[in-house]
């Protein structure tokens, strides 16, 4: 029986007489689970055996987390990590193997951006970027032999552009490479990428899935319909040691992880050697968020349209930034792939001078002047000093980032409450 949406965020992946007949998700905080017998060790160890051995590769709240978020995408597996630069960073890495290419733009997460000069050329992972994302055929150009996925964000930050999902899908499966869809912004209550044709998903949790600014935490999903055999992958195919069956044989991950390669790779050797693990407490949190998931986005949306409907044509306002906005170049994908709406952060140009700007940033009260978006609370950011302070100018120019940005991301509050204190906050900004 398929269950809706709704029912799935509050009940999947969960059994309560598997737990003690606890009705909420139980917090297993604990380093290590008790191998019982050299027997069951054995089949534990060469991954016979499903149940966890210690909580830096699994642990059974952690467990709910990444099959709830499976259920939800209808995707073949999850695999959650301790931050969300940690889901960008190793499923890069899983995708590009050793020499690969990841090909991107620079509509990305100001870190993510920074990530690929200071951090992924030491481990033998170059990036190339498409300078115009809106053109699909920008992404064909690109490619070489050498590129082993495609990366690309679902509703940007801060600008909320939307790209081609299917178009992109289709050159990367052309090609040969899966196609990689950061969808932190739009959360799966509006897109569920894998019905566009993405391969694997992640998402910094850390933002509206969880949605009330209390964790730090990733995700990675994968299809379970791409094709890792095909000889372009040889991270895959690599007959490994540690995976050994009973007998002493050498495996490889399509061998012990034939429907979920992708995470199963992800656990068995990112998160197993470089340790990224979430903490059951903090999965905990994000199952909490889940619960609301729905009923947040909804209301964050009506605010953000609300919030809109002020903004434009406001004297102290040069442009508005959102798919809603009259003229706004995706609109039209907008409606394909966000029937629902297009998620809760829009971004504005300050109409004034630096210091104008700066007094508007520190006036506001309702709005929080921090460095996250997908809270309950709504949060008011200039993000060229801040959350995309990494970009090089060059990249600025690219994604159209000017000094006088200011990005807004919606919380629950009242819509008129926030509209009061944008109001008085663009009063103290320009008094006398």
């Amino acid at each position: 029986m398929g269950f809706d949406f709704d029912t799935l965020k509050v009940q999947a992946g969960y059994r309560a007489q598997e737990h003690n007949n606890a009705v909420s998700v139980p917090i297993y905080q604990t380093a290590a689970f008790a191998l019982g017998d050299s027997y069951r060790a054995d089949r534990l160890f060469s991954f016979s055996d499903e149940d966890p051995i210690y909580t830096r590769l699994s642990n059974p709240t952690v467990d709910v987390l990444e099959r709830r978020l499976a259920a939800l995408h209808g995707a073949a597996g999850a695999i959650a990590l301790a931050s969300g630069m940690a889901a960008v960073s190793y499923a890069l890495l899983n995708a590009a193997g050793k020499g690969g290419r990841i090909l991107t733009t620079a509509r990305l997460y100001g870190g993510t951006v920074d990530s690929f000069t200071s951090i992924f050329p030491d481990l033998g992972l170059e990036i190339d970027i498409v300078e115009n994302p809106d053109d699909p055929a920008e992404f064909q150009k690109k490619l070489t032999a050498d590129t082993k996925a495609i990366f690309i964000e679902s509703l940007t930050n801060p600008f909320v552009t939307i790209p081609n999902l299917t178009a992109i899908a289709d050159i990367a499966h052309a090609h040969g490479i899966p196609l990689l869809v950061d969808n932190t912004v739009a959360t799966p209550y509006l897109l569920n990428p894998f019905e566009y044709g993405a391969d694997v998903v992640v998402y910094s949790a850390t933002k509206a899935l969880s949605g009330h600014g209390n964790v730090i935490a990733g995700i990675v999903l994968e299809s379970g319909k791409f094709d890792y055999g095909s000889g372009k992958f040889p991270q895959f195919a690599q007959p490994l040691w540690f995976l050994r069956d009973e007998n002493d044989v050498e495996r490889n991950v399509l061998q012990v992880f034939p429907s979920i390669p992708f995470t199963g790779r992800l656990r068995a050797v990112h998160l197993n050697y470089l340790g990224a693990a979430l903490s059951p407490f903090d999965a905990y949190l994000v199952l909490l968020g889940l619960e609301t998931l729905s009923e947040r986005v909804e209301k964050q949306l009506a605010n953000a349209k609300a919030v809109l409907a002020y903004l434009e044509g406001h004297p102290h306002v040069g442009w508005v930034r959102h798919p809603y906005v009259q003229g706004n170049p995706y609109r039209a994908l907008a409606d394909r792939y966000f029937p629902k709406g297009v998620g809760a952060i829009l971004s504005f140009a300050f109409a004034g001078t630096e210091e104008q700007r700066r007094i508007f940033l520190a006036a506001t009260k309702i709005f929080g002047y921090q460095a996250n978006l997908g809270d309950a609370r709504s949060l008011i950011i200039n993000p060229a000093g801040t959350t995309h302070v990494e970009l090089t100018y060059a990249q600025r120019e690219l994604v159209g980032l000017t000094p006088d940005t200011i990005r807004l991301s919606f919380g629950l509050e009242s819509a008129k409450d926030l509209i009061a204190d944008l109001e008085q906050a663009f009063a103290a900004a320009f008094a006398g």
